[in-house]
């Protein structure tokens, strides 16, 4: 890869390629040495010239790092924000910068695209954690009751599920099913935390979780807040429950940033992937960011380098199967109806 990389393209690290690039390089210079900005904008440059050639945007997700983020992505957002500018999208290629199952979730509702992978073993654990048969497993224990399945799932997952939601829009989604009981799958804490949000639901869960958000504990943030009172801490729902009591605030990627740009507290500690301070951190000046965060080996697979490879080459494709994708389709495209129904 990379041989054929340099023998097409000027990847050298280059001051004059970082001075070309200064206006992209000023959204992040807060976290992102100069130095190591010269040796990206040669990829970023690069990866600018390729989506004009190949007609591509690249989609990024709130967990890449700001090189991705600020410096090649042309939607960012989580989960739910990526589902739905991916519908809206006219140009012939998606470039998805996340785990495997967003680009599937691409494909999905744009069978006619092309939806580039940068890397497929960029895998998701709490996708991994549940199938088809799971489904089946938990609509035998609880009959007529509707399966929610998180969209951090495959798309045969999707397909055999009644509705999806993200974090952003699970209660929301939960709370307006007409049934008494609802099967949530796979992460079992997001399941937990929107119980306690719609507590006139029976929330009946997979025993999935999600290997960043886990790792917190509620004693650590005990720990952290008696040595660091003045600091504001920030939790994503995926994290267990009493991590998220013990947190000022929790919600979606998009809800944590929405609330850190509104409140714009001193110090802000933010429980969920490490590159989500470091996105947001440049148009916060006044925020200092502390730790702990927890980094998702995933995610981070995904690298300016293997991003130019994906458009140089256009691999991988995803393919998903079109009676799957008609199926896992029916129920993203109810979720984002629903979310957007019941935000209105």
């Amino acid at each position: 890869m990379r041989a054929t990389l340099a023998a097409n393209y000027d990847l050298s690290p280059s001051m004059e390629a970082a001075e070309a690039t200064r206006d992209i390089y000023s959204t992040m210079d807060r976290v992102v040495p100069l130095a190591d900005w010269a040796r990206h904008a040669p990829y970023v440059l690069a990866i600018q010239r390729m989506k004009k050639e190949r007609n591509a945007v690249i989609l990024a997700h709130n967990y890449m790092t700001p090189d991705i983020y600020h410096g090649v992505a042309d939607v960012v957002g989580d989960s739910l924000q990526l589902a739905i500018e991916a519908t809206k999208v006219d140009a012939d290629v998606i470039v998805q910068c996340g785990v495997h199952f967003m680009a599937e979730t691409s494909k999905i509702l744009n069978p006619s695209k092309t939806v580039l992978m940068p890397d497929m073993e960029a895998g998701c654990s709490l996708a991994e954690s549940i199938t088809p048969a799971g489904i089946e497993e938990m609509r035998a224990r609880y009959p007529g009751a509707p399966v929610v399945s998180y969209v951090n799932t495959t798309a045969e997952v999707k397909a055999a599920s009644d509705i999806c939601c993200t974090s952003a829009n699970a209660a929301r989604i939960v709370a307006a099913l007409d049934s008494d009981t609802v099967i949530m799958t796979p992460d079992q804490y997001l399941a937990q935390n929107v119980a306690r949000q719609v507590p006139n639901k029976r929330i009946v869960w997979w025993a999935g979780s999600c290997i960043v958000h886990e790792q917190f504990t509620a004693q650590d943030i005990k720990d952290f807040r008696n040595f660091q009172p003045d600091t504001m801490i920030i939790a994503h729902p995926e994290c267990p429950p009493d991590v998220v009591a013990e947190a000022d605030f929790s919600g979606s990627t998009s809800g944590i940033i929405d609330y850190v740009q509104d409140k714009r507290p001193s110090k802000a500690m933010l429980l969920t992937e490490c590159s989500m301070a470091s996105n947001i951190a440049d148009e916060l000046p006044e925020v200092e960011f502390v730790g702990p965060c927890n980094m998702c080996p995933y995610m981070k697979m995904i690298t300016l380098e293997k991003v130019l490879w994906s458009l140089h080459t256009m691999t991988t494709p995803i393919e998903v199967d079109p009676a799957i994708a008609a199926r896992a389709r029916i129920a993203v495209e109810r979720m984002i109806n629903l979310s957007q129904k019941v935000a209105a």
